[in-house]
């Protein structure tokens, strides 16, 4: 497909990874740094380098950041390269890998790095590997998810192979600490800080590549996911506003949440907005309005055309996610879900834990629903992020009104650090701009 003014994301996409490829074998640069935004094909790159790398003759270590993570990487390169022999280096727990990994000739598993010895692939989660010790350095590693990995965890494993690609979304939630870091804001040895940017500031030379084109997000959301969240690393849909939809079995019965998912059908995006109030964070009414679009979705017999295949497929349970900022909003969504009698395979989670992932459609608990004030955590902007961009066709906003003017009132207040690079746009900024992008295609209910 190609666009109107001869863009072909294919081709782009093509070439992108072809540079970055060429960098990752031939280069000679200890490090190669990826930026990709929503459903780019981060882990379609991973694979493709582990193949060639390994077919180079490449001894190669790949980190992840979570089990799930690794475990997916492993069935992908089993899949895409069925000969090739994989170590999958795990944990001491009674369960710590994925058992589809058990019917994989090909794999072999072991909690001790000595064992997977000689493989020309080994994957595992960073954090086990900061424990491997008295081993000989492979030649090449690949670092996934590696905006989401702190520095120090990075520091952990750096003596354990001598160049590494590091692939990841800038902008999506930051490292997780438990712990403040105030103490180290600004130093060059911030634990606290992402590992590519603390790789970037002592090494700026580095290449640093990204990916042109999101495969997930459609022409609907590619546009404003890009301009409030990736100014300066722009992006395109990898699709027309052609090429999806949604339909429906059965015609709405003019309730909002019927309204306003014919308005998310119809345009990518819609808005279902509550009379403003101050509410405790478990809204009832909002976490109900949540779970009715669900219920309403799924009764209507809603179903995706795309280029993934040749006619509708049913929007099952399992295509269907909804998020929130908070674990005690998401377990309010699933007993609302579970009383309204919607069938089980939902996907309710915080952002922290649908980051990565990919639905059909998307319902999303706004973070500043019925909130007195605008915290940092809420206004962070790659939670707000990966709420808005794991949807292939829709997404539905639940909030009650009175975002614009909360905003007004609570102006970004977060201290200036010297030293620290200014992470742009800011929540606040990123709030505003999407705000006023939904309330374009708002749907007013008055429980």
């Amino acid at each position: 497909m190609t666009a109107a003014d001869g863009f072909d994301p294919a081709a782009e996409a093509a070439r992108a990874t072809a540079r970055i490829l060429h960098d990752t074998l031939h280069g000679t640069d200890r490090g190669v740094v990826v930026d990709s935004p929503p459903g780019a094909g981060k882990s379609t790159l991973v694979v493709t380098a582990a193949r060639e790398l390994a077919a180079a003759g490449r001894p190669l270590m790949i980190v992840a950041q979570t089990n799930a993570q690794v475990d997916d990487l492993v069935l992908r390169l089993a899949e895409k390269e069925p000969g090739l022999e994989l170590g999958r280096l795990h944990s001491s727990d009674s369960d710590p890998y994925d058992r589809a990994l058990d019917a994989l000739d090909t794999v072999r598993k072991s909690a001790k790095a000595a064992d997977l010895a000689g493989l020309p692939v080994v994957l595992s989660t960073a954090a086990k590997w900061a424990h491997v010790k008295g081993v000989e350095p492979w030649r090449h590693a690949i670092v996934d998810e590696a905006y989401q990995m702190r520095s120090d965890a990075l520091l952990a494993v750096a003596g354990l192979f001598e160049r590494a690609l590091f692939v990841g979304d800038p902008g999506q939630l930051d490292p997780f600490s438990v712990v403040t870091a105030d103490q180290w804001a600004g130093l060059s040895y911030d634990p606290s800080a992402s590992a590519v940017s603390t790789l970037l500031a002592h090494n700026p030379e580095l290449p640093q590549h990204r990916l042109p084109v999101s495969w997930r997000l459609p022409a609907s959301a590619a546009p404003l996911v890009s301009d409030a969240f990736y100014p300066y690393t722009r992006f395109r849909a990898g699709t027309g506003p052609q090429d999806r939809r949604l339909t429906f079995g059965a015609r709405g019965d003019g309730s909002p949440a019927d309204r306003v998912l014919d308005e998310a059908a119809e345009s990518g995006w819609g808005l279902l907005e509550l009379p403003a109030r101050h509410t405790p964070r478990t809204d009832p009414e909002a976490v109900r309005a949540c779970a009715l679009v669900v219920r309403r979705l799924l009764d209507r017999g809603a179903a995706a055309v795309s280029e993934r295949a040749d006619g509708p497929v049913p929007l099952t349970p399992d295509r269907v996610a909804v998020g929130t900022a908070h674990r005690d909003q998401a377990a309010a969504v699933r007993a609302a879900l579970h009383d309204l009698g919607v069938p089980p395979g939902v996907t309710v989670d915080t952002a922290n834990r649908l980051q990565g992932r990919e639905y059909d459609l998307t319902v999303v608990l706004h973070p500043l629903s019925g909130r007195p004030d605008a915290t940092a955590f809420h206004l962070e902007t790659g939670r707000l992020c990966v709420l808005a961009s794991r949807h292939r066709h829709a997404c539905v906003v639940v909030c009650r009104a009175g975002v614009a003017e909360l905003l007004d009132e609570h102006p970004s207040t977060e201290p200036v650090q010297l030293g620290v690079t200014v992470k742009f746009p800011d929540g606040w900024e990123a709030m505003m701009a999407t705000w006023d992008h939904w309330s374009e295609h708002r749907v007013s209910w008055r429980p």
